[in-house]
C-alpha cells in the first residue's frame, strides 16, 4: 500500500462545432436528473418512460433502475419487450437488473429464450439476471435464472454472437449468480482468441473457485509468454483459488521473473493460498533483490514496496510458527528501511516468530500506532503450549490497555494522528475477548470520536447479547442523531449492531431513525423495519412504514440549513443541474500531479453528470490537493480522496449513484462507496479489468494507456 502526495489541475476544453443530435429538453432533463437526486419514483418518471422521444424514454428508464424502486417494474418490462427504440430496450433491461427484484425474473428468462431477441438486448439481460439471481438467492427463480444464463453460454460457445459482449455479460452473470456446474460451461471460452473473454473466463473461474480447469490455465500462464497480462494474471488466480499444487513451480517462475507486476503480484498472491512451503525460499531471494532497490530509492514509496508487502503477507503464512531466520532477517530490514511501516512487515514477523517482533523506531505516528495494534492482536489468535509465548500472549491485553485506556479516555485531547489509530487499538485489544473488552467497548460508545464509535459498535455486535450492551447502544444512538454532522458511520453501525444483539431492543431506535435528517440513515431503518419477523412482535411497524413514506422519508429531501448537517440530503440547485447537464462526454479533464509523474482523467459527465459535478467542486475547492494515495492494491485499483489518509475520510455529505453501462475496464474511474449512494470524494482507477464492479459502481471518467503507466507505479 502506498501513500503519494498528489496535486490536481482541471482542465476545461471547449469543444468546436455543436451537437446536432437530437437532444432531451432540458427542462425534461432535469425533472429526471432531481427525480434520480432525490430517489424520488412517481408518476412523472412513469410517464416519461412512455414519452413519444426515445431519447427520454431512455433517460427516464435508466433513472427508474438507479432509483430502485420496485413500482417501476411493469413499465420496464413493457418497454424492454415492446419498445422499437432498441437502445430504450436495452435500457430498460439494464434498469431491471439494477433493481434486482425477483419480480423480474420471469421477463428476464423470456428475453433469454427467445431467439428472436437481439444480441445487444440479449447482453444486458444477462447482466439482469446476474444480479437478480445474486441479490435473490434462496428465491427457487433464481436457479432458473441461473440455468438460463448457462443455456446462453452454451450456444454462445458453439456458435458465438458477433458482439463478444453477450459472452462477456454472460460470464460476469456466472460469477454473481453462481449457478451449479457453471465452470463446466465457462472452460469452454478458454480455448477463444479474445484476450478480454479469456481473462473474464478465468476470473469468473476464479469467483467459482474452480478445479476443473487447471490444464488449460497451465498452458495460458505457461506456454503462452507473450500473452496479454491480464490473461496471465488471472491465471495465476486460478492457480490459486483451486489449490493446484503441481502449479507450484511454474508461479514460482512467474512470481519471481514475469514482466509485468500485475501477473507477478498475481503470482505471489497464488503462492500464498496454495500453502507449499518450498514457495517461501525463492520469495525470500526475490523479497531481497527487491529490498535494495527499496532501500535505496529516492521516492518517498517506490514502486517495490507492493510486491515487497505482498511477499511479507505470504512469507506470514508459508512460514507461520516456524521462526524461519531467513525470514525474519528479512522482514527486519524492511521494518527499519520503512520506519516501521507497512504493518504488512511487522504482522508477518509476529506470525513466522510469535511473541518476538520490533516495531522500527518509537513514535506516535498513527501507522506505528496502527501497526502495533495489528502486530499484536496476532497473538490473540494463536494456540500455544510454550510457557514463554503462553506468558506474552497474556501480557499483550495489558500492554495494547495501558495504550487503549490512555488513548480513549483522552480521545478528545488526542492528535489527530492518535485518534485515527484508536479503532485499530480497540479491535486488537477486544480480539483478547478480556473481561473488561465489553466494559471498555461500552465506554468507547459514549466518546466524541465517530470512528471510534462505529468501531465499538462494530465490535459489540460480535460479543454475547447483554442489558448492558443494548442500552449503551441505544444511548449512543441517540446522541449520535444530535451531535454526527458530518460523518454517520457510527449511527449506522449502532443500528446494524442493535439489531444483530436483540431485534426487539433495536425498535425503538430504528423507528427513531425513520425522521433522521440522514436519507441514508432512514433507509438503514427503512431496511431492517421490513423484517417480517419483527412485524410480527411489533404490528405498529407498517403502519408506521406507510406514515414515513407519505411523508417522503424514504427519498433524499432537499438541504436544510437548520438542521446543522449536509449528510444525506440534496445538495444541488438549479443552476447545479444545469451545469452538469451541460457538459458533455471529453469536454471536462483533470490532470493529476503526483510524484510518480502526472496522469489525465477524461471525465464521462453525460453517463454520470451528478457525480463528475461533485468531483469538479471539490477539486476547484483546493479539497484534493496535497492529499495521499491511501490506497494501492496492485491488480486491483488505486485509490484517494480521503482527507484522512485512513480510509474513513469524506467531505461531510453523500451522492446518489449514478450506476451506468461503462465497463470497469482497465483505467476505468470510479466512486468508491460502503453501501449504494455512500459517495463523496473518495474515488479509484483500476488497474485492470474488473467485471464484478460492473452495474455496481459509478463509472464516470477513464484513464489513457500512457496515464496508466503512472498508475501502475
Amino acid at each position: 500500500k502506498q501513500n503519494i502526495r498528489i496535486a490536481f489541475v482541471l482542465i476545461i476544453v471547449f469543444l468546436a462545432g455543436a451537437d446536432t443530435k437530437a437532444q432531451i429538453p432540458t427542462a425534461v432533463a432535469i425533472q429526471i436528473l432531481k427525480a434520480e437526486d432525490a430517489r424520488r419514483y412517481d408518476k412523472l418518471l412513469e410517464e416519461l418512460m412512455r414519452s413519444p422521444n426515445a431519447l427520454v424514454r431512455d433517460r427516464a428508464a435508466l433513472a427508474a433502475g438507479r432509483i430502485g424502486d420496485e413500482r417501476a417494474l411493469p413499465v420496464l418490462i413493457e418497454v424492454m419487450e415492446k419498445d422499437v427504440g432498441l437502445i430504450t430496450s436495452e435500457t430498460a433491461a439494464f434498469a431491471i437488473g439494477e433493481i434486482e427484484s425477483i419480480k423480474a425474473a420471469d421477463a428476464i428468462i423470456k428475453v433469454l429464450v427467445n431467439p428472436e431477441s437481439s444480441e445487444s438486448i440479449r447482453s444486458l439481460a444477462l447482466e439482469a439476471a446476474g444480479k437478480i439471481a445474486a441479490a435473490n438467492p434462496k428465491d427457487p427463480r433464481s436457479k432458473e435464472l441461473g440455468i438460463a444464463i448457462i443455456s446462453v453460454l452454451n450456444n454462445e460457445a458453439v456458435k458465438p454472437s458477433d458482439t463478444p459482449q453477450v459472452i462477456f455479460r454472460g460470464l460476469t452473470a456466472v460469477l454473481r449468480a453462481a449457478p451449479d456446474g457453471a465452470d463446466q460451461t465457462v472452460r469452454k471460452f478458454l480455448t477463444f482468441t479474445n484476450p478480454v473473454l479469456v481473462s473474464s473466463a478465468l476470473n469468473t473461474l476464479t469467483r467459482l473457485r474452480s478445479k476443473n480447469a487447471n490444464r488449460e490455465t497451465r498452458n495460458l500462464l505457461g506456454t503462452m509468454v507473450a500473452a496479454d497480462p491480464d490473461v496471465r494474471a488471472n491465471a495465476a488466480r486460478l492457480f490459486g483459488a483451486s489449490g493446484d499444487k503441481e502449479a507450484v513451480d511454474l508461479l514460482i517462475k512467474t512470481a519471481t521473473t514475469d514482466y509485468d507486476l500485475r501477473v507477478r503480484v498475481s503470482a505471489i498472491r497464488a503462492l500464498g493460498s496454495i500453502k507449499e512451503r518450498k514457495a517461501a525460499i525463492s520469495l525470500i531471494e526475490y523479497g531481497e533483490k527487491l529490498s535494495a532497490g527499496y532501500a535505496g530509492s529516492k521516492i518517498g514509496k517506490p514502486a517495490e514496496l507492493n510486491e515487497l508487502t505482498e511477499i511479507a503477507s505470504v512469507l506470514g503464512r508459508l512460514l507461520a510458527g516456524t521462526g524461519d531466520e531467513k525470514a525474519v532477517k528479512l522482514l527486519d530490514r524492511l521494518i527499519v528501511v520503512g520506519k516501521g511501516g507497512p504493518e504488512e512487515f511487522a504482522v508477518a514477523r509476529m506470525r513466522i516468530k510469535p511473541g518476538d517482533f520490533d516495531l522500527g523506531p518509537k513514535n506516535d505516528d498513527w501507522h506505528r500506532l496502527k501497526t502495533l495494534a495489528n502486530t499484536v492482536a496476532e497473538l490473540a489468535s494463536i494456540n500455544t503450549t510454550d510457557p514463554d509465548l503462553l506468558k506474552k500472549k497474556n501480557d499483550a491485553p495489558e500492554m495494547l490497555g495501558f495504550s487503549v485506556l490512555g488513548l480513549i479516555q483522552d480521545i478528545s485531547k488526542a492528535g489527530e494522528d492518535r485518534r485515527k489509530a484508536a479503532p485499530d487499538l480497540l479491535r486488537a485489544f477486544a480480539a483478547f475477548k478480556t473481561a473488561e473488552s465489553d466494559s471498555l467497548l461500552r465506554d468507547s460508545l459514549a466518546k466524541g470520536d465517530v470512528f471510534l464509535r462505529a468501531a465499538a459498535a462494530e465490535l459489540l455486535a460480535e460479543q454475547p447479547n447483554s442489558k448492558q450492551s443494548a442500552e449503551a447502544l441505544k444511548t449512543a444512538f441517540a446522541k449520535a442523531l444530535v451531535t454526527d454532522k458530518h460523518d454517520n458511520d457510527a449511527m449506522l453501525a449502532i443500528l446494524d449492531a442493535l439489531y444483530k444483539l436483540d431485534k426487539k431492543e433495536a425498535v425503538g431506535s430504528l423507528l427513531v431513525a425513520l425522521n433522521a435528517p440522514d436519507y441514508l440513515v432512514r433507509k438503514k431503518a427503512f431496511e431492517i423495519l421490513a423484517d417480517k419477523d419483527l412485524q410480527k412482535d411489533f404490528p405498529g411497524i407498517p403502519t408506521s412504514l406507510e406514515n414515513a413514506r407519505k411523508n417522503n422519508k424514504d427519498q433524499v429531501l432537499p438541504y436544510s440549513p437548520a438542521l446543522g448537517t449536509k449528510l444525506g440530503q440534496i445538495l444541488n440547485t438549479e443552476a447545479d443541474y444545469k451545469q452538469a447537464l451541460s457538459r458533455k462526454n471529453g469536454s471536462i479533464k483533470a490532470v493529476l500531479t503526483t510524484e510518480k509523474g502526472a496522469f489525465t482523467i477524461v471525465f464521462n459527465p453525460e453517463e454520470a453528470p451528478l457525480t463528475v459535478d461533485n468531483w469538479v467542486k471539490l477539486a476547484r475547492s483546493g479539497y484534493f490537493n496535497g492529499l495521499e494515495v491511501h490506497r494501492v492494491v496492485p491488480n486491483f485499483v488505486m485509490q484517494d480522496g480521503d482527507p484522512r489518509g485512513d480510509g474513513n475520510g469524506g467531505p461531510g455529505w453523500s451522492i446518489r449513484c449514478e450506476v451506468n453501462m461503462l465497463p470497469y475496464d482497465r483505467g476505468a474511474v470510479g466512486m468508491a462507496l460502503s453501501g449504494k449512494d455512500t459517495g463523496g470524494s473518495q474515488w479509484f482507477v483500476t488497474h485492470s479489468p474488473q467485471p464484478h464492479l460492473d452495474g455496481g459502481y459509478t463509472v464516470f471518467g477513464h484513464v489513457d494507456d500512457a496515464g496508466m503507466k503512472v498508475v501502475d507505479n
